[in-house]
């Protein structure tokens, strides 16, 4: 896999290279070139066959996971991360999963799965990377799946905790503003139907993308754990209440004040909150969420016969 091989590099730039210094496999992986690296031939026809297997439409119900285990998976402590390939497992088929580019956009994980033998592509924001904050890699990542899904009328699941896009002068450097409008492009032009369920954070132009309600999800839920708002509460508090906060002298008491005007802001914005102005389907019990996403899945209208995909992908 590459451009050139050695033979070419060495004529052009008069470099000698062997083809695992120029590229191997691992450096297209974490360039998001490839979407899964295997071992051997056998391992390789095998995940070709499991993934084939998601775009021949429904299939036999597979194990049922130890849903229960959802309702553990969020940390009391909100600074916390946690795996959001949990919060997948809790709900696929066993065995189900099929991860695609796992070690590129790792502030995403994009995987095909199983639901009771519905085909689903499912979108999760990673809090173990960046805090679920979406750079560059992980827009791409988004977008480019929503692509994928939509192509083969794969009905989509967007797992939302994320604090936003990633902010700084390196994300301005990488082109952030621009990448992150792909999500909401590929989104606009996508026909397959999505449902969102947000699990925590639901914060700023990132939780916009992550199948918000102003891009019209089919379905929108919530865990007891989700909370909204413009950024982090912390941030906001600093922002919005600056000359006051600024106005206190004493260390202690400031921080005491900003930690009361938080908490005062987050309990405007749970999730019972934020459902009660009727922004949310429902709030669910998270060991709930696979009957959830089944529910949803019956209910679509059965997909158009098609004798080939309805749209291209892009090949990044």
């Amino acid at each position: 896999l590459g451009i050139a091989g050695p033979p070419l590099v060495e004529a052009a730039f008069g470099l000698k290279m062997t083809p695992e210094e120029l590229g191997p496999a691992e450096l297209h992986e974490k360039a998001g070139a490839v979407d899964i690296v295997v071992e051997d031939e056998a391992e390789a026809n095998q995940v070709i066959r499991q993934y084939l297997s998601y775009f021949r439409g429904i299939e036999p119900p597979g194990e049922t996971p130890d849903t229960m285990s959802l309702r553990d998976v969020i940390p009391e402590n909100a600074r916390r991360a946690y795996d959001v390939r949990k919060v997948i497992n809790g709900f696929a088929d066993v065995g189900s999963v099929l991860e695609l580019r796992p070690n590129w956009g790792r502030a995403v994980v994009s995987a095909l799965v199983k639901v009771n033998g519905h085909p689903m592509g499912v979108l999760g924001n990673q809090p173990m990377h960046l805090a679920g904050a979406m750079d560059t890699d992980a827009c791409d990542k988004i977008a480019r799946f929503i692509q994928l899904c939509d192509a083969y009328d794969i009905p989509l699941c967007y797992l939302c905790d994320t604090p936003g896009l990633f902010v700084g002068p390196e994300a301005e450097k990488a082109a952030l503003v621009r990448h992150s409008a792909r999500i909401l492009n590929a989104a606009c032009n996508s026909t397959t139907p999505f449902m969102t369920i947000t699990t925590r954070k639901a914060y700023g132009l990132g939780f916009y993308m992550m199948g918000s309600l102003p891009v019209r999800p089919d379905y929108y839920c919530a865990w007891p754990t989700a909370e909204h708002g413009a950024m982090g509460f912390e941030g906001a508090v600093k922002i919005t209440h600056k000359q006051e906060l600024e106005a206190i002298e004493d260390r202690k008491e400031r921080l005491d004040r900003e930690r009361e005007l938080a908490d005062k802001l987050r309990a405007h914005n749970t999730a019972l909150e934020v459902a009660a102005r009727y922004e949310y389907d429902d709030v669910i019990d998270p060991a709930d969420t696979r009957d959830v996403i089944i529910r949803f899945l019956t209910s679509l209208p059965p997909v158009i016969p098609r004798s080939h995909r309805k749209r291209t992908v892009d090949n990044w």
